[in-house]
């Protein structure tokens, strides 16, 4: 009996030792599950930050494409507005019989005009004595000018337009210079 008295100490300390070295397992297990998952959590915050990321340059290169596209066509239309202006000028002598003509090309050019300021186009302001800006005029000529100072506008000889921001057609303009000597 005395070996049984024995052995249940012995067993209840091995038992104590067996649970002991458990739960050092289990300690060693969760703080490794505990790193998994915090890796994981910050793969998947890196994942997410990359997927923000590619959302924002889908976003914006959309944008770029849009406005490449009506910036195109906006600059074909332009085409047919100095056309309509020019038709509108030659229209302007003309008699009577073609004031029907003239009020139609008038109202063309006006809704014409319309779309294009809702699409963000304006005329680039180009008037007598304005200074020359290389960034939104074009200078086909020079010319001697006692009334003006030199590098201002004399003459616009065909309309600049910006789309927003952006010169989409630089105006083409006569400068003036001094006078020589």
């Amino acid at each position: 009996m005395a070996d049984e008295k024995e052995a249940k100490p012995q067993t209840q300390k091995e038992s104590e030792s067996k649970l002991d070295h458990t739960a050092l397992e289990i300690e060693k297990l969760l703080e490794t599950e505990k790193k998994r998952s915090q890796e994981f959590l910050t793969r998947l915050q890196y994942l997410q930050a990359d997927y923000d990321n590619q959302r924002k340059r889908f976003d914006r290169e959309t944008d770029q494409i849009r406005s490449y596209c009506s910036e195109r066509i906006v600059t074909q239309l332009l085409d047919v507005v100095d056309e309509l202006e020019l038709a509108i000028k030659a229209g302007k002598g003309a008699g009577a019989s073609q004031k029907a003509l003239l009020d139609g090309v008038e109202m063309t050019y006006r809704k014409l005009r319309k779309v294009l300021e809702q699409e963000g186009v304006t005329p680039i302001e180009c008037i007598r004595g304005k200074i020359f800006d290389p960034r939104c005029h074009d200078a086909i000529a020079a010319e001697e000018c006692d009334d003006i100072k030199e590098c201002t506008v004399l003459e616009e000889i065909r309309k600049g337009y910006l789309l927003r921001d952006k010169v989409l057609r630089p105006a083409i303009v006569r400068v003036a210079k001094p006078k020589s000597e």
